[in-house]
């Protein structure tokens, strides 16, 4: 992110890092759906600001995927409480099973409350969120907060199914909440001249001018459904979404897929902690 100035042993745990490399991979407890991820610590002199959660789980008879980049700015606290945190604010909501789009609404608001009223402890910085829930395999819901990106590969036809919350194209709730949008040559556009997201966790210095609503798809996992790519901007500021969906089709393992992205995202000169997430749906 931006800012101005797992091996999983086991199903049951939270799966997630932020070393400088780090990679695994899992699978669904039938072992149909197929997961990698890879993390890459950009050239920015601070330590490494993803962090992921890709895990399968069973809840009241029902098996959920959970998949998240959380890509953080002004250091890695506000992402790490996320990794802990956000997921099991979602499931804890009592609508869940009923209404999984109000549900993840209201765990995302209530988890930025949480941050903020934590601010002394978790600082001054903030994160993005891209969440992705698979339920039972066949229905998959997708929210996110700034510029972390979800793409599907439906028939190897890319489809993104996260929003990418910027500054210009959000300008008029910003000024509309009394901030502005700076715009300086050779520069990403910025809110109040600082951050690159219109909307994030955390940044409490900046609330009143941001917003921590997330935007939510949701769709149905059908035999044409093959791919789900889950990545921070790092990947995304240089790679187009079917690019990405094309390499990871290349290989039937999602944790090479992931570490192909990230690699080719290197290669492209990427600068930027880069984190990604391959889910392979069938075979």
């Amino acid at each position: 992110m931006d800012w101005f100035c797992c091996f999983n042993a086991s199903y049951s745990q939270l799966v997630g890092g932020n070393s400088s490399s780090n990679s695994g991979k899992g699978r669904s407890h039938e072992g149909i759906i197929k997961f990698g991820f890879s993390l890459l610590k950009g050239k920015a002199n601070h330590p490494m600001e993803d962090y992921h959660v890709a895990k399968f789980v069973k809840i009241q008879g029902h098996e959920l995927g959970l998949f998240a980049i959380y890509d953080g700015h002004l250091g890695d606290s506000v992402p790490a409480y996320l990794q802990k945190h956000l997921f099991q604010n979602i499931l804890k909501e009592e609508e869940f099973w009923v209404d999984p789009n109000r549900s993840i609404s209201k765990a995302y608001e209530r988890t930025d409350q949480a941050i903020l009223s934590h601010s002394s402890d978790l600082g001054r910085g903030g994160s993005t969120a891209v969440t992705a829930i698979l339920v039972n395999g066949q229905r998959l819901w997708v929210a996110n907060v700034g510029d972390s990106r979800a793409v599907l590969s439906r028939g190897g036809q890319a489809i993104q199914m996260s929003t990418d919350h910027e500054p210009n194209t959000e300008r008029g709730s910003i000024e509309n909440r009394g901030g502005f949008v700076s715009n300086m040559p050779g520069d990403v556009p910025r809110v109040n001249g600082q951050l690159a997201v219109s909307r994030a966790f955390g940044d409490k210095s900046l609330k009143s001018h941001l917003r921590s609503d997330p935007d939510i798809q949701d769709t149905t996992v059908d035999t044409n459904t093959d791919i789900l790519i889950l990545a921070s901007d790092g990947l995304w500021k240089v790679m187009a979404n079917q690019e990405a969906v094309d390499i990871a089709r290349k290989t039937r393992d999602p944790l090479k897929a992931a570490k192909h992205l990230t690699a080719e995202a290197v290669k492209r000169e990427s600068k930027d902690d880069i984190s990604c997430i391959v889910v392979r749906f069938r075979g």
